[in-house]
Parts: C-alpha cells; structure tokens; sequence
C-alpha cells in the first residue's frame, strides 16, 4: 500500500511539473507550492532518474491531450490571467473531491481537475461500522433503525473478541466468511434496495457522485506503456471553447443513473456485491478487514466495473516508457 501511495503522489508532482513546462511558454502560470506539493516533489524526487523520466513521459503524453481538449489551459484573456496550478489536500478527498491536480485560472472563473492513478482503477475505500450511517455520508440519506440493530451483533462480537485480546487476528475467526462478511453485506444490501425505493431518483445518482465526485475533472491511469483518460463531464464545465478556439475534440456529458435496477453477489463470491444501475453503471463493493487484527469495522474496495458508453477514454501508447 505503501508504494501505490508514494507512485500515485510521484505521478502527481510529475503531473503538475509537465504541465508547468508546457505552459509557462504559452501563458502566465504559478504554481502554489503548498505542503501537498512539497509531499508529492518528496516522493518524485526518491525515485532514480529513470523512474522519473517514465513518470515525466507518462505525464507529458498525457498533458498534450488535455492540451488540445482544454483550449483555456494555454489562452488567458490577459496577461493578468494567470493559470495557477496545484495538488489538492487530501481533506478535499475526503469532502467528495477526488481531483489531485487543480488548475485554476480566477480571472475566467474556470478551472478543471485531474485525478492521477498508478496502476489502479478503485474509486473509493469506505468503511462500514456501528457508528458509520453510509446513508447520511454517501447520500444524505440517513440509515433506519433496523439496519443498524440488524449489524449490531456482528460488530458487538467483533469488539468483544478484540477487548479480550487486541493481538486477535481475523484469521482466528474461523468462519469469518458466515459470521461476518455475509451478515454485514446482507444489511448493506437490504438498506441500499430499502433507501432507493423510500427516495426514488435520488440514491443511485447521489451514490454514483459520492464514488467518483461532485466535480468534473479528468481521470489520467498511468500504465505500463500507456496512460488511459477519462473524461467524467457529469456537469458540463470540461471541454469548454475559449472565445472562438474550439477543443480538438468533443466530449460529450456523462449521464447520471437515477434507479437502482439490482443489487447482488458476484458469482461464487461471499465478500463482493454488485450493484446495478440505469445510463450503463454497474459498481462492485468487495467487503474485507482493513488490518490483520480484529477491529469492529470493515473495509469497502469499490470498483466501477462498467460506466456509460458516453464516458470518454482515450488510450495514448507509449514507446520507451
């Protein structure tokens, strides 16, 4: 886990330095050289030069792309429209912004985001536990009654066998799987189907903002010898013109799915829902123990297993990365 976070952070800086090479000669740009922006040059800066120059590769393939799709990142109105760039908190993360890279231009009241990921696609890690309503933090929604008496044996047990002993390790639960895993997801999955059909067009949209944010932006997914962009345009604010220079290329908006259509467990599994919804949106929550000792919470891994054929992707091959 610890070298996801150190690369993903490295791909970042590397992110945010390209861009500033490609446009300080184009336009007025600053950098805020804040103390996420320290941590990431940090983390660039462990790695050897030949590590670096794929992350920069990487980054630069990528940056002349959204160069061509965003004709407001290299045209100011003035020369008193300066682009500044940024690495996001991870605070902002946390308040349902999932954007790492910020570019902002004040003057124009414009900015766009870009979500930076090394080799991996999960979109969120939620927890679930006793005091945890997922409800009322993923959807406004709070949670009923019934969903948290129906986890609270489970989570009561797990909190007794750690008081008793906080060396205890999952694996000494022998059928965690019966015991833990389907009761708690079988909760979660009542409650989800419950609160969809209590608030109609309300939960399968707020669900799918929470997962992948309420801001429009960019996703870059750095490969081995390819970086993968995604264009989550879900409000309309990407690929805008600047006066009469037009993007190179169209990205259309994303549709919002308003109903759930259907809640499951993938096949053979006991530990993965797969939850169904309209516009092409299907979103897979893997339950599992976040650390190796017993504690009264559990971890979500979520994927987007599939999204609407309107998301734009552009694959960019990369030779000597």
């Amino acid at each position: 886990m610890a070298s996801q976070v150190v690369n993903g952070k490295a791909f970042e800086f590397a992110l945010l330095d390209e861009f500033h090479q490609r446009l300080k000669v184009l336009t007025s740009v600053t950098i805020n050289k804040n103390e996420p922006y320290e941590t990431a040059k940090g983390f660039f800066d462990s790695f050897n030069e030949k590590e670096q120059e794929t992350f920069r590769i990487t980054a630069s393939s990528a940056i002349n792309f959204l160069i061509d799709i965003e004709p407001r990142l290299s045209n100011g109105i003035s020369k008193d429209d300066i682009l500044e760039l940024e690495i996001a908190s991870d605070q902002m993360g946390q308040s349902g912004d999932v954007r790492d890279v910020i570019l902002i231009r004040s003057l124009q009241k414009w900015e766009i985001g870009v979500s930076a990921k090394n080799n991996h696609r999960a979109v969120k890690h939620s927890r679930l536990s006793q005091l945890i309503d997922f409800g009322d933090k993923w959807l406004d929604i709070p949670c009923s009654k019934a969903y948290f008496e129906e986890i609270k044996p489970i989570f009561d047990m797990l909190t007794t066998i750690r008081d008793k002993d906080k060396s205890t390790k999952w694996t000494s639960i022998g059928n965690m799987h019966e015991v833990v895993y389907l009761p708690i997801l079988n909760a979660f999955r009542k409650e989800l189907i419950r609160l969809d059909n209590e608030n109609p067009n309300i939960v399968a949209e707020n669900l799918v903002q929470y997962l992948i944010g309420n801001k429009d932006f960019y996703k870059v997914i750095k490969g081995r010898k390819k970086v993968e962009i995604q264009a989550y345009n879900l409000h309309g604010s990407l690929n805008l013109a600047f006066e009469d220079i037009k993007p190179k290329a169209k990205i259309p908006k994303l549709k919002l799915p308003s109903r759930l259509i259907e809640v499951v467990y993938q096949d053979n599994s006991t530990t993965t829902l797969l939850v169904s919804l309209n516009e092409g949106w299907q979103i897979s929550f893997r339950i599992h123990n976040a650390s190796s000792r017993v504690e009264p919470s559990l971890k979500f891994d979520i994927n987007l297993v599939s999204t609407p054929h309107t998301l734009f992707t552009n694959h960019i091959f990369i030779n000597n990365a």
